[in-house]
């Protein structure tokens, strides 16, 4: 076959199948914004729900959801990072190595559910903490959890073996390369991870379902230890369980989660980059 035909073809079907997954994209976005943006407001925004979620705004429900996803931020990524370095920097190679990230591969592809029924069992009732912004929090941490660990270990080990050499040589600990001569380097590929699991816990639902969602909520939480409304949860209960809510409110709720995770995803993307403009190979 002519190289510059089939150069053709295969550039037409790589543009086909970018088309195929772009334009639904496209189109559902279209579709959310038009019918939902009529709804935004600032009392939509900025305001508590009255009547039992079919008068009023939504601001509970968006506090809610940034402290979850703040929470399980802030619980996964230090972890996370930490068991990374473990694999990478400190760990033999040998089998029970190996299973452990096979095991943590795996983990990734866990339905969402199962890591809710998890919360339920070890959070809300043995340890205690009940339905609470903490159970949710650990619930989704442990959830992204395996992202983070697996994105962290493929950075960490991007990083070329010869920083790791010169720092050495020089008389540096273990410990001291790893912090002054790898970690700034792998940062950017960390945050990656913590982008993927920023836009995973920002949308889940079933999770805290079972560990820290609320029906219907009029006011803010006061510690940590208290129930919250959720945007995930907000907009399923509002869609399929309240009778008489607008078409737009739905759209609206749908279309501020989804501004919330593309905001979230955005401010990490620019931290991200500023890392990443550092990098000198």
């Amino acid at each position: 076959m002519n190289p510059r035909l089939s150069q053709k073809i295969a550039f037409s079907i790589l543009f086909l199948a970018t088309l195929l997954v772009v334009v639904p994209v496209l189109a559902i976005l279209a579709i959310i914004v038009a019918k939902g943006g009529s709804a935004i407001s600032f009392s939509f925004l900025f305001t508590m729900p009255r009547d039992g979620m079919t008068a009023g705004g939504i601001f509970p429900a968006i506090l809610g959801t940034l402290y979850l996803v703040g929470g399980a931020i802030v619980f996964a990524v230090p972890l996370g990072v930490m068991a990374a370095i473990y694999l990478v920097e400190y760990s033999s190679d040998n089998r029970l190595s190996r299973l452990v990230k096979l095991a943590i591969v795996n983990l990734a592809g866990v339905p969402s559910v199962v890591y809710g029924l998890f919360g339920l069992g070890i959070f809300v009732t043995f340890l205690g903490f009940g339905a609470s912004i903490l159970s949710g929090s650990l619930t989704l941490g442990i959830m992204i959890l395996p992202v983070i660990i697996t994105s962290a270990r493929e950075a960490l080990e991007s990083v070329p073996h010869s920083f790791r050499l010169v720092s050495l040589s020089l008389g540096a600990s273990r410990w001291q390369t790893i912090r002054h001569s790898v970690l700034p380097h792998a940062l950017p590929g960390i945050l990656t991870g913590t982008i993927l699991g920023l836009g995973r816990a920002a949308g889940e639902t079933a999770p805290i379902l079972f560990t820290v969602a609320a029906f219907y909520l009029p006011r803010l939480p006061q510690s940590i230890f208290d129930q919250t409304m959720a945007l995930p949860y907000h907009l399923y209960v509002i869609s399929t369980q309240v009778p008489g809510i607008a078409e737009s409110v739905r759209y609206g709720t749908a279309l501020v989660l989804l501004a919330l995770v593309l905001l979230l995803n955005l401010a990490a993307i620019v931290l991200r980059s500023r890392f990443r403009r550092k990098k000198k190979w």
